[in-house]
């Protein structure tokens, strides 16, 4: 999907754009800011106060699903500016951290995060409750129907025929307006972040997330990764989110590289505000080299608390690395594989060829788990005369013991012992800093 921005004069003389599908010609999102463009926070507080001051929500209740700390915003700029949009106006308001599967953030990192003093919600957003996404209790659900199994071979193109139960938290579904906030970004299971996603898998049910992570792995994360437009991953979760009882609404923003000011924010359905600010996103958040490079070392940021997240690093990097080439995730702070998942510990990291051809074996997993292991080991094959061949090697350099990353199938290295520096002089060697964001592709 491409879309044609045009210029707008709204009230206050504040510069603003309508995005337009050409096709029709009919508007389809709020939109401020551009690739070539970093907005000043005065801009992001007005185009949020005139995008939710035009919107329908007065006496309604709003649910805010916002991210957690592993994608980078100015989350306490955006909160803030929605709060300051929608307090006195509605009946009730939550803001709702989608956490997937992720572990739940503490109180002090929720503070920081929403930009608040601990223990001082009420003083810096009057009215507002903050929840976690309690995603391994069932009492944090509500079922919103079944997506049929021919239905699914209609959306995955054939790769999976299996029927889905669509579950979501409850605060999404129990209020009458729900507000996606957050960034866009290329993305591993989907193309590019963003929109409903923050839905599915955000505050989802496991099964759905399952099925959606598998389906991604099945096209493979080399192959959907910044892939621009309605994925047949993006059609599912698309399918999902309308059987969702509540308006649905979204502020999606695309923010600046090593800053975390903004580019771009746009407004309208989920729909119409992903696909505004993925447009920029593929500008901004995608580089380009000349020719495959042999080695990567991929810098992680403190953001990254496990591998299963820290994996990122590898994700943005495969398309660049030639065959029999290896990526190095240095990451001295990360001492554990995945907190949340400890089923990756027994299967390790693997092709996805190498579940495929085994899957008797491994059906009964959780199958986001499986998505994950292939998504970190790349390309590669499997066939029971020969083996497990993959294309590039994944070495660790963290604080994961030795034994433990052997064991999972990686590579391990003494991050005491690595030269960072002499790595970054060698001219065989692709260093990229904070990792995880940008993708990398070939011309």
């Amino acid at each position: 999907m491409h879309l044609v921005a045009r210029r707008c004069r709204p009230r206050h003389g504040e510069h603003m754009t309508r995005v337009v599908d050409p096709g029709t010609g009919s508007a389809t999102a709020a939109f401020v800011g551009g690739a070539d463009q970093v907005l000043a926070p005065e801009q992001v507080t007005a185009f949020i106060a005139k995008s939710l001051g035009a919107a329908d929500l007065d006496g309604r209740s709003v649910c805010v699903i916002v991210p957690d700390g592993t994608r980078t915003c100015p989350l306490p700029l955006l909160l803030g500016a929605v709060h300051a949009a929608l307090h006195g106006r509605v009946s009730a308001m939550t803001a709702l951290v989608a956490l997937g599967t992720h572990a739940a953030m503490p109180e002090q990192s929720l503070a920081d995060w929403l930009g608040y003093p601990l223990d001082h919600l009420q003083q810096r957003y009057p009215g507002l409750q903050v929840l976690n996404h309690r995603w391994q209790d069932p009492r944090t659900f509500v079922d919103l129907g079944t997506i049929s199994a021919d239905r699914i071979a209609e959306l995955s193109g054939g790769l999976l025929h299996t029927s889905v139960n669509v579950k979501i938290n409850r605060a999404v579904a129990e209020h009458d307006v729900a507000l996606v906030v957050g960034p866009v970004f290329p993305h591993e299971v989907v193309g590019f972040s963003g929109g409903n996603k923050y839905f599915f898998p955000g505050v989802a049910g496991q099964d759905i997330i399952d099925l959606s992570h598998w389906l991604g792995a099945l096209i493979t994360s080399a192959s959907i990764i910044g892939t621009r437009g309605v994925t047949p991953v993006r059609a599912l979760i698309d399918e999902a989110a309308r059987l969702i009882p509540s308006q649905r609404l979204a502020l999606c923003v695309v923010t600046q590289i090593g800053t975390g000011a903004l580019h771009a924010a746009a407004f309208g359905s989920p729909e119409q505000a992903w696909a505004a600010a993925a447009d920029v996103a593929a500008r901004t958040h995608v580089r380009y080299l000349d020719a495959p490079v042999k080695r990567v070392l991929s810098l992680m940021p403190s953001r990254y608390s496990d591998l299963w997240t820290a994996a990122k690093g590898f994700y943005k990097l495969e398309p660049v690395v030639a065959d029999g080439g290896e990526v190095i995730l240095y990451a001295p702070h990360i001492t554990e594989i995945a907190r949340m998942h400890p089923e990756i510990n027994r299967i390790g990291y693997h092709c996805r060829d190498y579940f495929v051809r085994q899957w008797a074996e491994f059906k009964d997993l959780h199958w986001s788990v499986l998505a994950h292991s292939t998504h970190l080991r790349g390309a590669g094959t499997w066939d029971e005369a020969t083996g497990e061949h993959c294309r590039v090697t994944v070495t660790l350099a963290t604080g994961i013991p030795e034994d433990v990353v052997r064991s999972v199938n990686l590579n391990y290295a003494d991050p005491a012992l690595l030269d960072v520096a002499g790595l970054e002089s060698d001219p065989g060697t692709f260093v990229v800093h904070e990792a995880g964001e940008v993708l990398f592709r070939l011309r």
